[in-house]
């Protein structure tokens, strides 16, 4: 087959042919690319140096230069736009000094690209190093006004007339400049050239063109450091103060003040330069003002006394509470300690200020309010009407803070009797008692509260009005029929009067209440007043109608002890005989108030006690419990019967005691999980040894165990040494005796599923 005259033989031949490697072990030597590399550069020609060529005659400078002239311009054609072509063709016609065609080709650059910075400065620069003065100043006309933004072109057009000695030209190429409002760098540049040349004048009106221009703090401090470096600190001074009222409210404005500050020092001016630090950090934004505390405190260290040391820090403090309080406006916390800050330094108008401040951030929501958000803010008024009174002394602004407080608390929805109470007791400070009990009245009468009855009825009692004292209770108890303390309070109110009767009509009213809060107390109240009466009758007939509602082990036992006890013996100076006193003036009285009556009366409501408990409420074990012991101890110190006939009542009272058991039960979660069993401890009475048959089966079940885990034990004893067989199978059934007898006389074990 044959394709365009190229035969398939042909193709075959020109196609590499296959190497095959026979030997593919590693060489002997190891050639690294490195090394190859290496050797390539090694071998490689030297670069080519085209030979220098002699000039002999112009006909050949002529061929030379049109040559090259040729070159350049081929090399423009194609690349037109790149401006280091042009300036180097420019340099070598510079060089050919044909500064006539060197200029062509620097305007032919121009053309391409005229705001090109580089090729005006280069272009002048050439025109200046052959003083080609008048084409220079041309140039830079020419520069400075197609790119008058450029300040580098300004400094050098101004450079080279300062160095040919034209200062008049200079300053007018300056003028030209300040027309363009340059920069703080321009106006330093014109001012220094002006001082050069001693021209004070002229620089002090650059300086008010230049702060009217820049009115920045950078600005008047150059001013302000001029006026002092030329001799004069009063211009200075002033051009500070002029700058303190020019760029009032401006941002950074702190730097200001520590120049102005550090320029007093200079001067030694310590109260000037105190009183710059005070004001500054009055007026400047309190976030603004770090590194002017940190300045101010170190010039009270340097400067100043212990108190101007102390204001400084107070100023630190308060600039850190100004700054959480901003963060947070309801951090009461915060103003709390911003408000005891303000105290201590002494300043009222500040103090008030503050106050107002913190108290002006009432909690959110407004629309809902809920008292757990107002806690923390209530006593900011608080402490605000206490500083008013005992510090300010002003008792006018103290009534309107507390006022004011009255009426921004929403009393529909909560209220705090602390506010009402405290504002009743300032006016009975400033002598006010009818403020004081419209005050009280008026809280009772909007939002009534258990504090706001109790401190009213105080405040009439310590007035020795007790008529008032009977409607404000009847008033609370109208209120609210539920408060126990309340009838206690009114009944003890009425005996502490005489009024005896009273006391029992209250106290018989409160326990005829349908619903009581805490009705054992009231119980106990009336109980304790009988006994105080020393009516023993009265006291016993409480108990027996208190048990008809309860059969609580504490009003047994407090029933027993009652019995058992001495009514209190009332000296003639109305105080309470000792407890010795007593029980010799029972035994002296005889009848129901001797020993033996009281031991009979006490035994009996034990034996009533024990019986009920264990009838009505078997479960209550552990006040069963809790009763014998109480009984048995009764009994261990009575003083009427003889020994034979004490040890006989204790030892009853003992065989009544329960047996203590260990039971597990299972427990169960709030969720119905299994969270395994427990032990606990239950009680077995006397009385139900009967009913728990299966306790005697696990006793049984238990010395069974014992004995066989003893005789396996000596079985393997009899194994091991089969020689003293007799005495091994002794030792196990003496082993099986002993653990069946301790087994059976210990506590019993069970388990409660």
């Amino acid at each position: 087959m044959e394709t365009a005259g190229i035969s398939e033989r042909d193709i075959e031949s020109r196609l590499p042919r296959a190497t095959v490697v026979k030997n593919k072990s590693a060489a002997v030597r190891q050639i690294t690319s490195e090394q190859i590399v290496r050797e390539a550069k090694e071998l490689q020609e030297k670069d080519f140096k085209a030979p220098t060529q002699h000039i002999s005659n112009e006909a050949e400078l002529g061929e030379y230069r049109l040559r090259k002239r040729k070159e350049w311009e081929d090399v423009l054609r194609m690349k037109r736009w790149n401006l280091s072509i042009w300036a180097m063709y420019a340099s070598w016609e510079e060089q050919q000094k044909d500064f006539r065609r060197a200029r062509s080709v620097w305007e032919r650059c121009l053309d391409v690209d005229h705001r090109s910075i580089p090729t005006w400065l280069k272009y002048a620069e050439m025109e200046m190093r052959h003083r080609f003065v008048n084409h220079a100043r041309n140039v830079w006309d020419r520069a400075v006004t197609i790119l008058p933004r450029v300040d580098q072109l300004w400094y050098k057009y101004i450079h080279m007339e300062e160095m040919l000695g034209n200062v008049a030209g200079a300053r007018q190429v300056f003028e030209r400049w300040m027309k363009w409002e340059p920069d703080h760098n321009g106006w330093a540049a014109y001012i220094k050239m002006e001082l050069r040349y001693n021209e004070t004048e002229r620089a002090r009106g650059i300086y008010e063109r230049y702060v009217r221009c820049l009115p920045t703090i950078k600005a008047w401090v150059r001013y302000a450091k001029f006026e002092f470096q030329s001799g004069d600190p009063g211009k200075a001074r002033a051009v500070y103060e002029r700058a303190v009222q020019e760029l009032d409210g401006e941002n950074g404005i702190e730097g200001l003040f520590l120049k102005f500050a550090e320029f007093e020092e200079k001067v030694k001016e310590v109260d000037r330069a105190r009183a710059i630090y005070r004001y500054a950090l009055d007026h400047i934004p309190k976030a603004q003002a770090t590194e002017v505390y940190q300045r101010a405190i170190a010039f009270e260290k340097q400067h100043g006394d212990r108190g101007g040391i102390e204001d400084v820090i107070v100023g630190e403090r308060r600039f850190q509470y100004e700054e959480e309080v901003a963060k947070n406006p309801r951090n009461y916390d915060t103003w709390f300690d911003y408000c005891r800050l303000e105290e201590n330094a002494g300043d009222p108008d500040k103090v008030r200020e503050v106050y107002e401040r913190a108290i002006g951030n009432v909690p959110l929501p407004l629309d809902a309010p809920e008292k757990r958000f107002w806690q923390r803010y209530i006593y900011l008024w608080l402490n605000y009407a206490i500083w008013e009174e005992m510090e300010a002394e002003d008792p006018a602004r103290t009534r309107e803070v507390y006022r004011n407080c009255l009426k921004l608390i929403p009393h529909q929805v909560f209220t705090f009797a602390k506010v009402w109470i405290m504002a009743a007791q300032f006016e009975i400070r400033q002598h006010r008692l009818d403020a004081a009990r419209q005050i009280l009245g008026m809280a009772i009468g909007s939002c009534p509260k258990d504090k706001l009855f109790k401190a009213y009825i105080d405040i009439e009692y310590s007035l020795g009005n007790m008529d008032r004292c009977r409607k404000l209770y009847e008033k609370y108890l109208e209120w609210d029929t539920t408060r126990c303390a309340a009838w206690a309070r009114f009944a003890e109110l009425e005996c502490s009067l005489g009024e005896i009767d009273r006391a029992r009509g209250i106290y018989e009213l409160a326990i005829a209440q349908p619903q009581l809060d805490m009705p054992e107390l009231l119980w106990k109240a009336y109980i304790d007043m009988e006994v105080g009466e020393g009516q023993r009758g009265a006291t016993r007939k409480l108990y027996e109608r208190l048990l008809e509602r309860t059969g609580h082990v504490k009003v047994w036992l407090s029933y027993a002890a009652f019995e058992a006890s001495p009514l209190p013996l009332i000296l003639e100076d109305g105080t309470e005989a000792s407890a010795e006193a007593a029980t010799e003036a029972a035994e002296a009285a005889g009848g129901e108030e001797a020993a033996a009556a009281r031991e009979v009366r006490a035994r009996s409501v034990y034996e009533r006690a024990f019986r009920r408990l264990r009838q009505t409420q078997p479960d209550a074990k552990e006040e069963a419990a809790m009763l014998l012991e109480s009984w048995l101890d009764f009994e261990s110190h009575t003083v009427s019967r003889s020994e034979e006939e004490r040890a006989a009542s204790v030892e009853a009272v003992k065989k009544k005691q329960p047996r203590q058991v260990k039971r597990k039960r299972r427990v169960v979660t709030e969720g119905g999980v299994d969270a395994g069993m427990e032990e606990y401890l239950d009680y077995i009475f006397p009385d139900e040894a009967g009913a728990a048959p299966n306790l005697k089966l696990l006793e049984a079940a238990q010395r069974w165990k014992a004995a066989q885990a003893a005789a396996a034990a000596a079985n393997s004893n009899a194994a091991a040494h089969s020689n003293s067989a007799p005495n091994g199978d002794a030792n196990a059934n003496g082993d099986a005796n002993a653990n069946g007898d301790v087994n059976a006389s210990g506590n019993a074990t069970d388990e409660d599923d």
